[in-house]
Formats: structure tokens, sequence, C-alpha cells
């Protein structure tokens, strides 16, 4: 699909982000902003403990509080639920069920074993603290690698082991491009367990319609359509029987996909009581008890030449999902080996992924769930740098895939086309000016500064289309569904099935339909986030958004465009191939005459009203009515690529990280609104670097999580984090509708990538290596402590 940008009128404009005038003005519409008289509130009852039995549960004291209406355990609510089974055939990966409250024994601090409803939150918080619960503590496992041990105890009873999934794959002959190597360079990364924490926690409201037999779900999801069809399965009902409504939502980040325990728990009594009932978790239980994501252990073993290019590679990753399987096991890191090689020119290779349970919070996808990867990628290039004595510059240059190898086909057969790493990588060298960093590096060896430099280059999977997710074996579509609907006004009504978590939808896919239709911006509304009016959609996750959500509404109203100017010949008496020389702009019909687009007497609105009222001008085969539907199902994978550079300066007397400076050279394709994608480019790039310098979610042998409070649970503020220096050099695909690539995870991937392999540019004179994040003071300065030899810098290549 060729296109050219300079065609687009309203794609590209940086227009303000319609929905923050209602934001910043306090008019938004959250759940708890939903009122509904007469709710119930509920309050989990949660374990204290990291594995335990769960012998007996005493409510006689929390019932006999003024205004509680009753407390329910799992033998109530799975008895009016079906348990969640996850049983792809996917080799290696065995399945798994989950109750909807536990009832022989919790899994993990957190795990809830009571709901508490009251007419207030204030007694439902009170009879909470009177449920008495007895307990059989069990020994925990709170490590993948212990978990994986023999004689581990099992976190799942219905498992024989907690290695929930193991899948491996091999190209080539890696084996013996190890024997024929100049040298085999091994390499680790530890990537630590993290978590979401938006700014609005969990919570939803349920209404029971019991003359209707209907459940209204009023929640902040971004997956309307495929969480209906989850709660009507959980209940035994039909998806007719349900709707979701999903209002504004203050951050996912991916916590707001999956249906929790929590929220089945809601609509189940909702249903069962006939009453509505809302829930509100506080920070402490979203901290602990929401979802978990990335912890994961990474090796890598490289085997290259003299000049450090990669004749093979050997990658295993071991991932700590936690006590609960709410995805396929095998989702996350199986992607991380499926695309590890990105932007570098590697045939032989091969994986080996293994995810296990621990007595810990259930992890699942947080913004970029491959984040790993580039950091993986990048630092096994400065770990060949670092034993061979060469300049990582170089290795990288020896080792990046160039203009001319595109379309690319990687080991595990993902295709890359469209994308530019060679070019983002030299721009990105050329604006840090590399020769002045090492002499710099010089001259600060000794005043008790370390400076490091650190690339990372990021080829980012941004729409997983129904073919990536079957050749993947992972359960799931890929497409997108969207309609556009010209009123008799001439008013334009568009739809689609994402729904926006604070990324600012509104105004970007506007402006597809917009450019799509041939009308203003202005002229559009985008109804997003209710299963009654939004046509189903895989809703919103990765960075699929601009791709999936504004190609398809893009194609649509093109398709709209052509029943309009086919009526509109119709109208002005052309026949039906001289469509071709009309078009529409401004909400004006224009016709080409003589090599110039000339305004015809028809508008937008008078076509309309013919559509509408006056059906029998209609040319033959064209119903009334301006309503127009359509699915678009991706390319495979689309991607999109960026090289993030970062100097940072090392206080050698407290192991502070401070970041001089950060780097973007970015190519994500055609950008809709450069206000929404910079804000996106910031706010990803923000999140890697918090969680690589300061985010950590910590166990203690027994499970007890240590960090549920944001006194423990650090984030970056605004006084931690750099400017951003973003250098566009966005280039459109030709694959995918407007020449859309995505970009809204890949700041997180080289953010991490970067800011580490700076860390570790700057401790080389020291011999020593952070292979684990966070890059805490503490572990910054054990690393300095611990190195022998602190005298005669070396630098790389000297």
């Amino acid at each position: 699909m060729t296109v050219d940008s300079e065609d687009f009128t309203e794609i590209g404009k940086p227009l303000p982000r319609r929905e923050d005038r209602r934001l910043l003005t306090g008019q938004g519409r959250f759940v708890d902003d939903i009122a509904i008289p007469g709710a119930l509130h509920a309050v989990f009852v949660r374990s204290p403990h990291g594995h335990a039995r769960i012998r007996e549960i005493d409510t006689v004291e929390a019932l006999e509080l003024d205004g509680v209406v009753g407390v329910f355990t799992g033998k109530d609510l799975n008895a009016w639920t079906n348990p969640l089974r996850l049983a792809p055939p996917i080799e290696g990966l065995l399945p798994t069920k989950m109750t909807t409250l536990p009832e022989g024994k919790v899994r993990f601090h957190g795990d809830p074993v009571a709901c508490v409803l009251a007419v207030d939150p204030y007694t439902a918080e009170d009879a909470a603290e009177r449920v008495a619960v007895t307990y059989d503590t069990l020994e925990a496992v709170t490590d993948a690698a212990a978990a994986l041990a023999p004689d581990a105890p099992r976190v799942d009873d219905d498992l024989e082991s907690n290695l929930v999934s193991r899948q491996s794959f091999s190209a080539g002959a890696p084996a013996a491009r190890r024997r024929e190597a100049h040298a085999v360079v091994e390499a680790e990364f530890h990537q630590h367990r993290q978590t979401h924490a938006p700014m609005e926690t969990r919570g939803c409201v349920a209404v029971w319609d019991e003359g209707r037999k209907h459940l209204t779900m009023h929640i902040g999801t971004q997956i309307p359509h495929p969480l209906r069809g989850q709660l009507a399965g959980r209940l035994g009902l039909s998806e007719s029987q349900v709707t979701v409504v999903s209002p504004d939502i203050g951050g996912g980040f991916g916590q707001k996909i999956a249906l929790y325990r929590e929220e089945l728990v809601i609509a189940a009594l909702t249903r069962h009581l006939k009453r509505s009932v809302r829930w509100r978790e506080d920070r402490l239980e979203n901290l602990m008890a929401a979802s978990h994501a990335r912890e994961n252990t990474c090796r890598t073993r490289a085997s290259v030449d003299r000049s450090g290019r990669i004749l093979g590679l050997e990658f295993e990753i071991t991932e700590d999902f936690g006590a609960y399987c709410f995805y396929p096991a095998n989702y996350m890191s199986r992607v991380v080996a499926m695309i590890l090689t990105g932007p570098y020119r590697i045939r032989d290779y091969a994986y080996e992924v293994k995810v296990a349970l621990t007595n810990k919070c259930g992890s699942g996808p947080m913004r970029a769930p491959m984040a790993i990867t580039s950091w993986v990628m990048d630092g096994t290039i400065d770990a060949i740098a670092r034993q061979l004595g060469l300049d990582p510059v170089e290795v990288r240059r020896v080792n990046m895939l160039s203009p001319a190898d595109f379309p690319h086909t990687m080991p595990t057969g993902e295709v890359l086309e469209d994308i530019s790493p060679a070019e983002t990588f030299e721009a990105a060298v050329k604006a840090v000016d590399v020769s002045a960093i090492r002499r710099r590096q010089g001259a600060t060896c000794d005043d008790g500064r370390l400076i490091g430099l650190g690339f990372c280059t990021v080829v980012e999977s941004t729409t997983y289309g129904s073919h990536f997710y079957k050749s993947a074996g992972i359960a799931g579509s890929g497409h997108e569904a969207a309609w556009v609907r010209i009123e008799p006004s001439g008013a334009v009504n568009a739809s689609v099935g994402l729904m926006g978590s604070g990324q600012g939808y509104e105004t970007p896919l506007a402006q597809a339909v917009a450019e799509g239709l041939g009308v203003g911006t202005d002229d559009v509304r985008v109804h997003m986030g209710h299963t009654d009016i939004a046509p189903y959609g895989m809703g919103s996750r990765g960075s699929r958004g601009a791709t999936a959500g504004g190609g398809t509404l893009y194609l649509c109203a093109r398709k709209a465009q052509e029943r309009v100017l086919t009526i509109a010949a119709a109208v002005l008496g052309l026949n039906s191939a001289d469509t071709a020389s009309l078009r529409l702009r401004d909400r004006r019909v224009q016709r080409r005459i003589d090599d110039a687009w000339q305004d015809t007497e028809l508008t937008l609105r008078d076509v309309a009203r013919t559509a509408y009222l006056d059906p029998t001008a209609l040319p033959e085969g064209v119903p009334p009515g301006l309503d127009v539907a359509m699915t678009y199902d991706p390319p495979p994978m689309t991607y999109s690529n960026a090289t993030h550079a970062c100097i940072v300066a090392i206080e050698t007397a407290t192991g502070r990280v401070v970041i001089e400076r950060y780097l973007v050279a970015e190519d994500c394709g055609t950008v809709l609104n450069p206000v929404v994608v910079r804000g996106q480019q910031q706010g990803a790039i923000a999140m890697g670097l918090s969680g690589a310098l300061f985010e950590e979610v910590v166990y203690d042998a027994s499970g007890q999580n240590m960090s549920a409070t944001f006194a423990d649970y650090l984030l970056a503020t605004a006084c931690e984090l750099p400017n951003f220096e973003i250098l566009h050099m966005n280039t459109p695909s030709r694959q995918t509708p407007a020449g859309i690539k995505g970009m809204a995870e890949g700041g997180v991937m080289g953010a991490i990538g970067a800011v580490t392999n700076a860390v570790n540019d700057a401790l080389a004179p020291l011999g020593v290596v952070a292979n684990r994040q966070p890059l805490s003071p503490q572990y910054i300065r054990g690393l300095i402590r611990s190195a022998e030899n602190t005298k005669n810098p070396r630098r790389h290549g000297s």
C-alpha cells in the first residue's frame, strides 16, 4: 500500500487532545463518578499468608454489624460461576484452572478469600476485619529457580510441578557455530518484578436488571468486548445478556485487560442479590494483588568472529509467572524469544522458554510485555565488545541490518520490512558525539564520578495480526472493527472496538476518520467503550491503537466516502465511472476539471439528505442511508523502530545514577497526531526509566509482599527524569493503512536497555557488570565496592 503523506490534510495535524478539556476541568467521568442509588459496597478479605490451607472462615461476628448485607466465600461464588480454564493446544504448555475464589488453599499474600457487602464502604471495611479465617501455613516458593527444583512445594496442586510452560526452537546450527567461533560470549540479564501502578486503581459497578435478566457492568477496561465475553462465559449468560460500559480510565498499562476474580465476584453478587454492587480497591490492594509483570532471567551465548560479528546466538529465558494464570503462561516470554534478534543480522538461533509458578501475585502484560528484549540483545552486543576489547558502536555496525537487507526474515520466521534501524542508530551516534563522550570519560575518572554512554536499538512489535497469534500458538485474534455513520444532517459519528486508558485516542482516531472521509476533524465524533454501541473489536493492548484502530477507521471512512461519491455522481447526472473524478474535501463534493479540483454545488449534507430522505433518487444497488461498517486484520506483525542513547553519571561514593542526557531517534511511520505521539513516547520512556532505576516488587522467603505502599514501591517523578530529545525520522509502512506503524511501547524497551548499557559503560573501568535491575544506589554501590581494582581505567577499543 503506497502512501504519500503529503496528500494528507487531517492526519499529521498537531491538534490538542479533545478529551483534555473535560479531564483538566474536572468533567471526566470515571467509575466512581457513576451514581447508582442504593448500590452496596464490597470489600475483600485477603490472605495474610503467601501459601496456606484454609481451615475455616468464621463470618458470624461480621454479620452482626449493622449495615452488613452478607459475607460470601469461595463455596458460594464457585457455585454461581464457572472456573477459568486455560488449555490452548500449545506444545509444552500445561492446562490450568482457576476458581472464582479459593476454597482449599491460598497461593499468595493478598489472595481474596471472602467478600463483604454492606450499605457503605466504611461498614464493609469494619466487617471485613471481623471475618476470622483460620489457616494452616505451608512452605512458600518465591523464586523461579527454586520453584523448578524437583522437591519444591507445588503452587498449583493440580499440576505435577511448577513448570507450567516450556518451549524450544532452533534455526540453523548454533551449536556448530559455537565450535567454529573465535570466541563464545555469555551474558545474563535479570529483570525484576514490577507492577503497573495506574492512577486509578481497579473498580467496577454492576447493575442487574431482573426484568430483562441483563447485567450492565461499568468498569474501566481496555477490552470491552472480550471482557463481555469472559463475563458471560463465567456467569453462564449469553453475551446478549451483558453490556460492558467503560467510562474514562485513569491509566491501564495492561493491568485492565483481564477479567479479575474480584470483578467477577461483584457481577455474580449483583445477579444473586438482584441489587447493584460497587467495588473500588485501595492502593495497598492494587500494589499487592492486582497484577504484576516482568520478572524473568535471561541468558545469552553468542558465537562471534574476531570483529564481533555474531555467527550464532543461543537464548534462555525463565519467567516467574506468579500463583495464577490469567493468561496462557507462555504468552509474554514466547514473544520475547520470537523477536529477540530484532535489528541484527543473525541466522543461526536457538531459544528455550521456561515459565514457573510461584507464591506471588499472578503476572500479566504490562506496557511492553516484551520489554527486556532490546536490553538483552544490545546488552549482548556490549558484552561482546567488552570481552573482545572492541568499540561497542563498531560491533553494532558490524551486526546491524542495512537498508539493503529488507525485507528481512528473522530466524524465527518473522519478517521485518519498512523499518530503519541503521538510520536511527547512526542519527543517535551523531547526535551524542561519541568521541566527545570518550574524551570526557578519560578526564572524569578521578573526580568521584563515572560517565557512561549507552545505546539501545529497538525493533518494536506494535500490532499483532491474527496470523501471528496462530503461528505463535497464542489464542486470539488481531483484527479490529469500525463503523462510520453519516447522519441525515451530515454529522459524522464513528466507532471502533478500542478503549483508551489515557492515550488520547479521541483526537487521532477522529483525524483518521476525517482523512478517509474528506471532512474536518471537528466534524467527527468517535464513540468507544460501550459494547452495545461499538463494533466487536479486540480492544487496546500493545501499540495497536493507531495501526489497527486508526487504520480500520481510515479504511472504513474511505469506504463511506466511496458511497457518498456514488450518490453524488447520480445527483450530478454522472455515470458511476465518473466517481474517480470526484472527491470530498471540507464537506464539499469536488470535481476534477482540467487537472484542477473545483467545488460542485453539493455538500455532504445534501448527499446525506438524499441518502436518507429521498431513496428513490439513489442509483440502482445503493441502499438508503450512509452507515458503513468493516473489519480489518492487520499484517501478521507490524514493526516500528528507534535508537535510544543515554548518558549517565554515577556518583561513586553513593552509587546514585544521574541521567545527564537522553535522546531517541524514532521511526514510527505515519503520525496521526504529533502531540499525542510525543506524549506517548515521553510516557513510555519515563515508565521504562522508572522501572529500571526505582520500581521493584519485593517478597520475603515466606511470600510476604514487602513493597505494597508507595513508601516502598518507588516511582520516578519529574525530578528524577531528564528532558527527552526526540529526533523524528518517520517513514511510512507500505503494508498498513495510511502507513501507520505504532509506537507506544518501544520507549519502555529502549529505556531499560539504554540506561543499563550506559551504567555498564561507566562501570567498565572497574571490571564489574550490572546484570540486574533496578539500578538502585545500593546495588551500584555494591558493585563499585566489589571491584578489585579501580585504577588504570580501560575503555572500549583502547
